[in-house]
């Protein structure tokens, strides 16, 4: 059996600075820079995730993250103020704030998709 001690992921962006911004103040996850020019992002709970600069970035084409919210309006609603926009997905039953209401069709939870500056998807999902 292997003893591992931690784990974490990681996803690349096209601009660490940009990144930190986004991930540290429009999010409000601790989010730092280390020696190598690597973001480190704490998530809620304790876990990392590192963000690296890649000049040839690619979005991702799934989602990267993923944060548990108790409030998912008041999430949306708190990104809205800072100019984030929800994705909205062909054959899912968006609302006007561009959540999928899955608890109410049973079809999962309640979950709103959005952009970092970089492309790459991350969702909000309701607790």
């Amino acid at each position: 059996m292997i003893d591992f001690t931690h784990g974490f992921s990681g996803f690349s962006v096209k601009d660490v600075d940009e990144a930190k911004r986004f991930y540290g103040e429009t999010l409000g996850l601790p989010a730092e820079l280390n020696e190598m020019g690597i973001l480190n992002i704490t998530l809620p709970g304790g876990a990392d995730v590192i963000a690296y600069p890649k000049a040839d970035h690619v979005p991702a084409v799934f989602t990267i993250l993923n944060l548990v919210v108790d409030d998912i309006d008041a999430a949306v609603d708190a990104l809205a103020v800072e100019g984030v926009v929800m994705e909205r997905y062909e054959g899912m039953p968006h609302d006007d704030k561009g959540i999928m209401r899955g608890k109410a069709i049973d079809r999962g939870p309640d979950i709103a998709w959005f952009l970092d500056p970089s492309g790459n998807i991350l969702s909000f999902i309701e607790n």
